[in-house]
């Protein structure tokens, strides 16, 4: 069974995407079709990517509630039949009606229901759910950097989760639930009408009053259960921010407030859930009601019929049996309409968030960037975040190929920023940066950033093997390549001591979420090795050496002036004594160019940069404006 299951599972690539490839055909960022924004198109775009397996669900779910029908029915053509004969001529009379009954409940209701769960389960459950997340999440990554700095992860997790079940469970449902009891209900009016016209006009009033449940009172819970997906994101990333958190939690939380802050998301969703449970309650009620009158009508009619001599007792018991099977039908199918309501909320909810245009992209005629030499130019940048003052304003610097460069600043000068926009994780609001040459908005986002390796000092390690950390920006490097980049980084002495909860050591062990399982000088020499294994021609030095301590800095200083060599540089360090021998410093201020020129030159000048070299030289016992420190270091 489960090889001939298996066949059917590969019907659906589970990772297809509508991607529009560049001119040499290959995927480049910035080149996948969007989603639709609409809640109905985007569904409808999704179910034309399977729409085979769906045709094919939509029969076999018609195929499902004929045969409900035909069952019942057929229920009452052998009680006339049992009518009608004797024990003896029974089996002669009616011979082929009991051969089509034993077929129908043998082989034609499980060949039907076989299909439709090889159609659900196989084909479309995993293939065709896990197609939707995978493109969602492809939408996400495709995002810029501000857009995840602006929502929690957890919550962004939870949409791409949420939208993939709730659309597969609207269309699944639509197709096979929805429509199998639609056609019971078209077959059961058919059949009864034949019957009595009057049991007809029962089921005819009764559809009419489900249909009015539909339009009027679901609408609530689909507007709650959109309100309950929210809430539901809104949990899973509070939660998650917690627990991403947990260190600055547990040593700073002594009130408890962050208790409080995951508690509010919780009450919230109890009360989003509350009212549309409340909404459930009422449509269940009104459904009873009506599913009451429904049998009622139907059993008197039918009763009034066989005494008047117009309905057989096979008749009756086809009326009786319809009925009660429909009344449980519509119980069950008002459960499945309430889901399709709050997944149709929950889609609604999540698209608003996956199908949102990407604020940053590659030009439509965006080619691979070549980077040869390796020279920089800022021309005129300026950049606000979007404030419109403030922060870089007409900045120019040209950095030559193969140059050293320092940026000094106080916090908040602008040196991250001329790094962020050099990754081109912001675009630049005026001027252009150039490398070698070439705008960088006018390159791929992925060869620009092949270009450059950074090490920050917010050092962040992804949750897999150390092996898998140090190789990411290199996943082909050869395993000699990785250990050799490990000792280069003087992270050797500590990789092989390493054993992580399931038992796996040394380079095979993970390092938790983030790295949390490593110190911080150990998550900083693994992002060095990390940029020595991708050995790209520009290096940006963000603090790469803040977390370490003086004994490790100074065993690794030679291995990075190693690897500086024949590169260009770009190193922000607050303590000015690690990058004091750069080729130039860049003094910054205010988002402006102050000060520029070598260590020597600029004490010489007395300017910003002596000043800041004179506190860090003279330590921070005293306060003031430096002048203390000052004298300090004369005396």
């Amino acid at each position: 069974m489960d090889r001939l299951l298996q066949r059917f599972e590969n019907v659906l690539d589970p990772f297809e995407d509508a991607e529009r490839p560049g001119e040499d055909g290959a995927y480049r960022t910035g080149y996948l079709k969007p989603l639709p924004a609409e809640t109905n198109a985007f569904i409808w775009h999704f179910a034309m990517q399977a729409k085979w397996p769906l045709i094919g669900l939509l029969v076999v779910g018609g195929l499902t509630g004929g045969v409900e029908a035909m069952l019942f029915t057929g229920v009452g053509w052998l009680v006339d039949a049992l009518n009608r004969s004797t024990p003896e001529t029974l089996m002669t009379e009616h011979f082929w009606l009991i051969a089509g009954l034993l077929f129908l409940t043998l082989i034609g209701r499980a060949a039907v229901l076989f299909a439709s769960s090889v159609l659900e389960e196989q084909v479309i459950s995993p293939s065709f759910y896990n197609r939707i997340r995978w493109q969602s999440y492809r939408r996400l990554m495709e995002q810029a950097y501000t857009f995840f700095q602006n929502d929690f992860a957890g919550r962004l997790g939870q949409k791409v989760q949420q939208v993939g079940m709730a659309t597969g469970d609207f269309i699944t449902t639509i197709l096979q639930t929805f429509w199998s009891f639609v056609t019971f209900i078209i077959l059961t009016v058919t059949i009864l009408g034949t019957i009595d016209w009057r049991m007809a006009v029962v089921l005819a009033v009764w559809v009419l009053g489900y249909v009015w449940i539909v339009r009027t009172l679901l609408p609530k819970i689909r507007e709650y259960g959109r309100a309950s997906a929210d809430a539901r994101s809104i949990v899973s990333g509070r939660v998650v921010d917690s627990f991403t958190n947990i260190l600055s939690v547990k040593l700073f939380d002594s009130s408890k407030r962050e208790d409080e802050f995951v508690k509010d998301g919780f009450a919230y969703l109890v009360e989003m859930t509350r009212r549309a449970t409340r909404a459930i309650t009422e449509v269940r009620t009104v459904v009873a009601l009506l599913n009451g009158f429904m049998m009622t009508g139907v059993g008197i009619v039918a009763i009034l019929g066989w005494q008047a001599g117009t309905v057989t007792a096979g008749g009756v018991a086809t009326a009786l049996g319809l009925v009660l099977r429909l009344n449980q039908m519509s119980g069950w199918m008002m459960f499945n309409i309430n889901g399709l309501v709050r997944n149709y909320g929950t889609i609604q909810d999540a698209v608003a968030t996956v199908t949102r245009l990407p604020t940053l992209v590659d030009a439509p005629d965006a080619r691979p960037l070549v980077a040869e030499t390796g020279a920089i130019r800022y021309d005129d940048v300026t950049f606000h975040y979007g404030k419109g003052e403030g922060v870089i304003s007409k900045l120019s610097l040209d950095i030559r190929a193969g140059e050293k460069v320092g940026l000094v600043g106080r916090s908040g000068a602008g040196k991250t920023t001329l790094v962020n926009l050099l990754l081109r994780l912001y675009d630049v609001e005026g001027g252009r940066i150039l490398i070698d040459g070439q705008d960088i908005s006018k390159v791929t986002q992925d060869s620009l950033r092949a270009a450059i390796g950074v090490v920050t000092q917010d050092t962040s390690l992804l949750h897999r093997s150390i092996r898998d950390n140090i190789a990411f920006g290199r996943p082909d490097a050869e395993e000699d390549e990785v250990l050799l980049a490990a000792e280069r980084a003087n992270a050797e002495d500590f990789i092989p001591g390493l054993r992580d909860p399931k038992g796996r050591t040394g380079y095979d062990a993970h390092v938790g979420e983030r790295g949390i399982k490593l110190s911080g000088g150990q998550r900083q020499r693994i992002s060095i090795a990390r940029v020595l294994l991708k050995d790209a021609p520009i290096l940006v030095l963000d603090e790469a050496t803040s977390a370490l301590d003086s004994e490790v800095e100074a065993a690794i200083q030679e291995n990075l002036t190693r690897m500086m060599t024949g590169k260009t540089v770009i190193a922000i360090a607050h303590r000015l004594s690690t990058i004091a021998a750069m080729d130039r410093l860049i003094v910054l201020d205010k988002g402006a160019i102050v000060e520029e020129g070598s260590h020597e030159q600029l004490l010489a000048r007395n300017g910003l940069y002596a000043s800041l070299w004179r506190r860090q030289s003279g330590g921070f016992l005293f306060g003031g404006d430096g002048q203390e420190d000052e004298s300090a270091a004369a005396e």
